[in-house]
């Protein structure tokens, strides 16, 4: 059962440590992965009004021969890019390094990837299973600065959630 959890008192942190046990509880009992990523992106969006909450997931690239890229999966928000290489942008170089990335500004990003003009900052996570990466979740604002150390400490445990169920 999910409910709205946008009134909680305390800050960002306390809004995640509402969020975490709803979302464990929201894909509990489901196996589909892109039901789950889309339910996860919806209340993600819903607690904290972000610009764009979302999924791009690892699969094989559209030239034969080319390895993986990053595909749009399930999101909240604006049209976005489609497809992302690795290494490339926020969310490339978060698969490449396996590693969460939060950017204060994305203008400041070397070789960020304007999927929106609009878009200021940007939180990005693995989603890991083991080493091995199976895809990000993007965050964007459309304020600089937004993300810090909070979400990327929650999201990397809002990740390892997603994870635990999609085995």
């Amino acid at each position: 059962m999910w409910n709205s959890i946008t009134d909680i008192q305390g800050g960002k942190a306390a809004r995640y440590e509402a969020l975490l046990p709803q979302i464990r509880s929201l894909i509990a009992g489901e196996t589909d992965m892109t039901a789950n990523l889309a339910n996860v992106a919806a209340a993600v969006k819903e607690t904290f009004g972000f610009f764009w909450v979302g999924f791009y997931m690892v699969r094989p690239a559209l030239e034969p021969g080319a390895g993986e890229e990053l595909v749009l999966g399930p999101f909240q928000g604006p049209v976005a890019c489609t497809r992302i290489g690795f290494g490339r942008g926020v969310c490339g170089s978060a698969w490449k390094s396996g590693r969460s990335i939060v950017v204060e500004d994305v203008e400041e990003f070397p070789g960020h990837i304007a999927c929106s003009s609009l878009s200021r900052s940007e939180v990005v996570v693995p989603l890991k299973d083991g080493d091995n990466v199976l895809g990000v979740l993007d965050i964007d604002s459309t304020e600089t600065g937004t993300f810090d150390e909070v979400d990327r400490k929650y999201l990397e445990m809002l990740c390892a959630i997603i994870c635990e169920f999609g085995k």
